[in-house]
């Protein structure tokens, strides 16, 4: 499936996040069967958060991404393009500071963070290559990416039946679990479209950035890219 077929208007997948933010943490434990908080973890170890660092955390939701870093001691920046997720959020977390953002449009100036982060949700955004444009706008100068998206198993065999449970337990699991189960269709459509892992990087180092690298998680299924503003 290209990810042509996938495209969606902004404002629909905003609107389908908006529907799913009340359960967006359960499904993804329920989902990754139980990877998301390792996956997390990963992270967490990977970006190393220093005292007084600004971190911009991208696609926040509601906020499960921005706790471990601000529990770190770093000064984070919770964005998200949904609103519904925002709202979710300053329940869950009304400690973190939460803004509206457009991962292609950033509300923030030049060289304004240290890192920029994004997890599962960059395969999401209309115009990737827009948004690595804008991530590396507004990080410093020596400043770091990291994205932590699901991506390819690089085990053949695992490959496949990995694909076909995506397809086969996403839709029954989401409509136990989800008011809006469609959506969870979608996202596993989004996971199965989304470039591996040279690819991505040959698309983050277009973007500008220097040093790109990867390193896979549970076999390939999620990849950190890392990189850094020269």
């Amino acid at each position: 499936m290209s990810r042509a077929t996938l495209q969606k208007d902004p404002k629909d997948v905003a609107a389908m996040f908006d529907e799913t933010a009340a359960k967006y943490d359960l499904m993804n434990d329920v989902m990754s069967l139980g990877q998301t908080r390792l996956w997390r973890r990963a992270v967490l170890a990977s970006i190393d958060p220093g005292p007084g660092e600004r971190i911009l955390d991208i696609a926040a939701g509601p906020g499960s991404s921005s706790l471990p870093l601000r529990r770190a001691g770093a000064q984070v920046v919770s964005a998200d393009f949904s609103l519904g997720m925002l709202r979710q959020g300053l329940k869950q977390s009304p400690q973190l500071d939460f803004t509206a953002a457009d991962a292609t449009r950033l509300p923030f100036a030049d060289a304004s963070f240290d890192v920029v982060t994004m997890s599962f949700g960059f395969r999401n955004v209309v115009r990737p290559e827009v948004a690595l444009e804008e991530f590396l706008r507004v990080t410093r100068p020596g400043g770091r990416l990291l994205i932590c998206e699901f991506s390819q198993p690089v085990n053949k065999a695992f490959r496949t039946v990995y694909s076909e449970y995506l397809m086969a337990a996403f839709p029954p699991v989401a409509r136990r679990l989800s008011s809006n189960p469609e959506s969870y269709v979608y996202l596993a459509e989004s996971i199965q479209s989304w470039p591996a892992q040279e690819p991505l990087a040959r698309m983050v180092a277009g973007a500008g950035w220097s040093e790109v690298e990867w390193r896979n998680l549970t076999g390939g299924v999620v990849a950190l890219h890392r990189a850094v503003k020269a």
